[in-house]
């Protein structure tokens, strides 16, 4: 009869050892694909502070955005440093 729990975990194991082996890949890459939004329909590939040029990854949020600007740009307005939320 075979098929006991040790057997099993076996296999889970051998199973989960080859999902993850098609994962390799460098971060940069990822961040990269991360950094693609769509505004308006005009894509754009990364958020950047008008300001400093510092870029943002897509899933930054304008709460995000407002902090940057008020941490590192106080003189300046939110919509100098990210024309895009206006």
């Amino acid at each position: 009869m075979g098929g006991g729990n040790a057997q099993k975990s076996k296999m889970a194991r051998e199973r989960n050892a080859e999902k993850l082996k098609g994962n390799k890949g460098s971060q940069l890459d990822s961040n990269k694909k991360a950094m693609s939004i769509q505004l308006s329909n005009s894509r754009v590939t990364y958020l950047q502070c008008k300001v400093c040029m510092q870029t943002f990854i897509c899933t930054t949020s304008e709460v995000k955005c407002k902090e940057h600007a008020e941490a590192k740009h106080p003189k300046a307005d939110l919509y100098s440093c990210f024309p895009h939320l206006k």
